[in-house]
């Protein structure tokens, strides 16, 4: 996907408010950790007896990330990257891991392959893991050498592509498990019924081919037929889309793609009169969208497919959460991806201190205690096993709905679920 142009003059007037309320800037803080320079430990063993290797040295841990702070996912970037600074800062507080601070090398690639894997080279040899990645393409693109350089690497993204590296952990489920857990709830608790018509517009590529994979099993375990409508990254008006689904007959839409494209669905497809309820993948909204022209139509059957619970759960560590991100970074958005960041770093972390327990802060050290753990919760909501290479972290889906008066624009609609076809379901792990 790339960087989405500014829309232009004749655009209708909803796309470009649409555009404006996305365009985040970048504070000034945020640059801290993108220079270059101090390589970090090259290997050894510390005076501690502790071995060590890229990334490490007697007295910092060095952790890299590589998100969108300036293309289609800018909003989300964002609030993933504070949340994952404010969970070290609170880390180091405490005293680090291992006797060691945590530094976070921040690189923005803007939702550019080319430029991530820039970024992915300048950070390779000093940093000992990458725990924010945000891209499917941009993940897979660099996914021989990551494995090459046995470097752990947290994507947020979540395609099947990204399965079956040793060294590449995809947490919560996949695009295509969210979209078969989608169609189950469709079918139990929206009406859909077998002979039905299902509409799936999706982003061409990764992220869209491997919703469309679990859309195309789960619609035809249900006795579903499936419209699909492949649209670019670039493709910010959904008239055509709309206007296919529509004549189709369509009754109910999945989307996978971005919150302007949801946005762009959504209006039109409601002022057009569709009432077909619709159910985005994990990154297909954002909480902005409800201070645009977007929100009436946002907040009329929408529904967002996700393994994580929302920043509005009454979950002791998510209200926590929510809370301390509210007093650190007050007058920004607390969206689900304050959720996501802030447990990535959660589940980095861990597996640095059980490499520390095991005196081993090499990279093969931090993911074998990595993948040791089969039972990862922490009281997010989301239990995972991270044993299994070829496997998602977990099957079960939340089925979340638009709220406008709740914090971050999402509430639970359904508690997560593994559906019946989710679980017979064969994920088609990357090779």
């Amino acid at each position: 996907m790339k960087r989405t142009p500014v829309a232009p003059a004749n655009r209708p007037r909803a796309a470009r408010l649409m555009a404006a309320a996305l365009a985040v800037a970048l504070p000034l803080g945020m640059a801290s950790g993108c220079s270059g320079k101090a390589s970090g430990g090259s290997g050894g063993t510390g005076s501690d007896g502790v071995r060590t290797g890229p990334g490490v040295t007697g007295d910092t841990i060095r952790v890299g990330v590589e998100t969108d702070l300036t293309g289609v996912y800018a909003p989300l970037g964002k609030s993933l990257t504070q949340a994952q600074q404010m969970y070290f800062e609170q880390l180091n507080a405490q005293g680090g891991v291992c006797g060691r601070k945590i530094e976070l090398v921040v690189r923005d690639h803007g939702y550019d392959v080319q430029k991530a894997v820039a970024g992915y080279s300048e950070m390779q040899s000093s940093v000992i893991g990458i725990a924010q990645f945000v891209g499917s393409p941009m993940v897979t693109a660099l996914k021989g050498r990551i494995t090459t350089d046995k470097m752990f690497v947290i994507p947020n993204a979540w395609s099947t592509t990204l399965l079956g590296s040793k060294y590449i952990q995809v947490t919560g489920t996949t695009y295509d498990i969210d979209m078969i857990n989608a169609l189950d709830f469709l079918t139990r608790e929206k009406g859909i019924a077998k002979g039905d018509k299902v509409g799936h517009v999706y982003f061409e590529g990764d992220y869209g081919e491997s919703a469309l994979a679990g859309a195309k099993y789960a619609a035809g375990e249900l006795g579903l037929t499936l419209v699909e409508q492949k649209i670019k990254a670039t493709d910010n008006d959904m008239s055509a889309q709309v206007a296919a689904l529509k004549s189709a007959g369509v009754k109910a839409i999945l989307m996978s793609a971005g919150p302007r494209q949801s946005a762009s669905l959504a209006g039109l497809a409601r002022a057009k009169g569709m009432t077909a309820p619709i159910v985005a993948s994990n990154s297909g909204f954002s909480p902005q969208l409800l201070q645009t022209a977007a929100a009436p139509a946002l907040l009329k059957d929408f529904y967002l497919a996700s393994a994580g619970a929302p920043v509005s759960s009454d979950l002791a560590p998510i209200k926590k959460l929510a809370d301390d991100y509210g007093k650190k970074y007050p007058g920004q958005p607390r969206d689900s991806a304050v959720v996501n960041g802030y447990t990535g770093a959660v589940i980095f972390a861990d597996a640095l201190k059980k490499a520390c327990a095991a005196k081993d802060l090499t990279r093969e050290g931090l993911i074998t205690a990595h993948r040791s753990t089969t039972a990862h919760d922490g009281g997010y909501g989301t239990p995972m096993d991270f044993s299994k290479v070829d496997e998602p972290g977990t099957r079960k889906t939340y089925i979340l709905r638009t709220d406008a008066k709740a914090l971050g624009g999402l509430v639970v609609e359904r508690q997560p679920q593994e559906s019946e076809a989710a679980e017979t379901y064969k994920v088609p792990a990357g090779a």
